[in-house]
């Protein structure tokens, strides 16, 4: 075991014994949850950002890329595969799939034939994701784009639009002077989500 190898060992340790089971990071009384998870995720991952959260009972594979600023909400399951940009707002609950069981031998039960190759899924910058959605293999959400609580989300989202609904579809659009899609270059409008009446949580 290489020195990275037993700095992850250590991470995960502490991290499943004690991190994962510590109150909320937002709990009037934490007992700094916030920073004894955030230290554990920088001995784990090997690329972590500043200020990062990760908050009670979060499941996350170790080869994950968290940005600096991103919070993951209590209760998360992150796979493998997973990149999660900067300054990224994710609700509770929410579940992520980078693979799935084999099915195409009907000969053979399904829980015995493996499973599929990995997916990955890319969170862009700034993202929203609301409570208790779920992300599947090979989706890219874009840059400012808001996921509605609840949702299922199969298919890319591009950059600052709003999304919900299982299958998620597109909403509305973040950016001014338009409901439809725009190029990245508009200006966003923090009040599209309101204006929608969306429940989304974080």
């Amino acid at each position: 075991m290489n020195g990275r190898e037993f700095k992850r060992f250590i991470g995960r340790a502490l991290y499943v014994a004690i991190g994962k089971h510590m109150p909320m990071s937002g709990a009037r009384v934490s007992f700094g949850a916030r920073r004894f998870r955030q230290f554990c995720a920088h001995l784990i991952l090997d690329d972590c950002g500043k200020w990062v959260n990760i908050d009670k009972g979060v499941t996350f594979a170790t080869d994950i890329k968290l940005g600096e600023g991103s919070g993951i909400g209590a209760g998360c399951s992150i796979p493998t595969g997973v990149s999660i940009g900067d300054n990224v707002m994710m609700g509770i609950d929410i579940l992520m799939f980078t693979n799935e069981h084999r099915h195409d031998d009907i000969t053979v039960p399904m829980g015995k034939q493996g499973r599929t190759e990995v997916e990955p899924i890319v969170i862009g910058d700034d993202v929203w994701i609301g409570s208790r959605s779920l992300i599947m293999k090979g989706v890219t959400i874009g840059r400012g784009a808001i996921i509605a609580a609840g949702s299922v989300v199969t298919k890319d989202v591009p950059p600052y639009e709003i999304w919900g609904g299982n299958p998620a579809r597109f909403l509305k659009s973040r950016l001014d002077g338009n409901a439809g899609r725009q190029g990245q270059d508009a200006v966003p409008n923090a009040n599209a989500e309101q204006d929608l009446g969306l429940s989304i949580n974080a």
